[in-house]
This record gives C-alpha cells, sequence and structure tokens, in this order.
C-alpha cells in the first residue's frame, strides 16, 4: 500500500476534560498517513484516481475546529472517519498533539496515534 502523509496540521479547537480547555481553547496538530494505491493516479497524471490531500487537510482542520470533545481518543477517531470517507483511502494513520496539555510538569508533547482501516 502506497502513502500519502500531511505533517503539522494546525487548528484550534476547544477540546478537553476541564472547563479552561473548553472556554479558551487550544493549538491541536494533527500528523496524518493515508494508506491507498497511487497506481492508477500516476499511471493517468489524475488527480481524480487518489486522494486530494488539500481537501482532507481542510476536513480535517474542520474536525478540530468543530464540535468539543473531552478526550483526543476520541477527536482521532474522528478526524480517521472523515478521511476514510475517501473512496481511495483503504487505511489511515492519525496522531492528534496537544502540546499545550493541562500537565503541571514540564513535557514537550502529548499523543494518541491510531490506526483504522476499511477492513
Amino acid at each position: 500500500m502506497d502513502r500519502v502523509a500531511l505533517h503539522g496540521l494546525r487548528a484550534r479547537g476547544h477540546h478537553g476534560v476541564f472547563p479552561k480547555e473548553r472556554e479558551e481553547g487550544q493549538t491541536f496538530i494533527v500528523d496524518l498517513v493515508l494508506g491507498l494505491d497511487i497506481r492508477p493516479a500516476a499511471a493517468h497524471d489524475d488527480l481524480t484516481r487518489t486522494v486530494h490531500y488539500g481537501i482532507v487537510a481542510e476536513e480535517v482542520v474542520a474536525v478540530v475546529q468543530g464540535e468539543p470533545v473531552n478526550l483526543i481518543e476520541t477527536l482521532a477517531e474522528r478526524i480517521a472517519q472523515v478521511c476514510l470517507k475517501h473512496d481511495v483511502v483503504q487505511e489511515v494513520e492519525v496522531c492528534v498533539h496537544k502540546p499545550d496539555a493541562p500537565i503541571t510538569v514540564p513535557f514537550d508533547d502529548v499523543t494518541i496515534t491510531i490506526i483504522r482501516s476499511r477492513a
């Protein structure tokens, strides 16, 4: 399976279990790896035979900016389902970063990574 990757998609969302997270929001960063067969697109030099990663990026940002959820696990699942709505995408790996998570000790990042497929 071939891969199309998007790294560092950034959007502000209001996800989290604490009132401050819901009220003020924070930046979330999303990395995606889409699994698909790009041979038909490459053979015909045809965008309609592959995934339009610009559209996927916009859809993912809309999910992050959309309805708040408590857990980044839920956010990752919603993002995966949006990606799998594209017929050519057979598998997706979603990594959601929450670099401003409300943790009381020094840290660089919090991430959740999921892999979902049609099968």
